[in-house]
């Protein structure tokens, strides 16, 4: 084979492998200039829980019937497992990095039924998912809960409550409706301060529905029992 056609092969092999070797410098410089880039910090998360307890000895049982929970709903925007903030007249905001351990609607129901059964106004309160036949039924809906920064900063939680009973007889289930509102003044804009003053307005809901509802109690109307 003659000179004039292995000289050309030569040269192509030497031009690719300096390609190669450029190559392989950029990828050592780009790892060298990654490592020793300045790092983020870890953006800290946290999950908190809305849980009051119910403190007192039990009341004298009202209703030798029992209560159950319904569902539970919450109004946009406050259907999240964030916290939300309202900054103004109409500015609210989440904070993605502190949530609900669980959904609001469950939070508030369990609370709900543990407070109740506690009270002992009943002889039991279930849960939802409980397959007794319901004779009277508590559900709800959490129209505020935030934290309100417009001013001083306070924890706002508001819910109405709907108790209906099964009576197909009645012209309607529904024996009453009533909202409760509740606003604590917080110490300072933490998370976890705000956690606490909704802990304490939601108790004093439970404390003022628990009242009503055993001041009722004695006169609920009567369900139809199924046999």
């Amino acid at each position: 084979m003659s000179p004039l056609t292995i000289h050309p092969l030569h040269s192509s092999a030497t031009a690719f492998l300096k390609r190669i070797a450029s190559f392989t410098l950029l990828a050592v410089a780009a790892f060298s200039l990654l490592a020793c880039a300045p790092t983020r910090p870890s953006i800290d998360t946290a999950n908190w829980l809305v849980a009051p307890e119910r403190t007192g000895a039990p009341r004298t049982m009202q209703s030798p019937l029992w209560l159950k929970m319904g569902s539970f709903s919450v109004t946009t925007p406050f259907d999240t497992k964030s916290l939300v903030y309202r900054l103004g007249d109409q500015q609210y905001e989440k904070d993605f990095y502190n949530a609900y351990i669980a959904t609001p609607s469950s939070m508030f129901s369990n609370a709900t039924r543990q407070w109740l059964d506690q009270s002992g106004i009943f002889r039991i309160t279930v849960a939802q998912g409980t397959s007794f036949f319901p004779f009277y039924t508590l559900q709800a809906t959490i129209d505020e809960l935030y934290g309100d920064y417009r001013g001083k900063p306070e924890a706002v939680v508001s819910v109405q409550f709907f108790l209906t009973v099964t009576n197909p007889n009645l012209p309607t289930p529904l024996i009453t409706a009533k909202r409760y509102t509740q606003r604590v003044a917080l110490a300072n804009n933490q998370p976890q301060t705000l956690v606490l003053g909704q802990q304490r307005a939601l108790a004093e809901i439970l404390q003022r529905l628990e009242a009503d509802l055993f001041a009722a109690s004695a006169n609920l109307p009567k369900p139809i029992i199924r046999k």
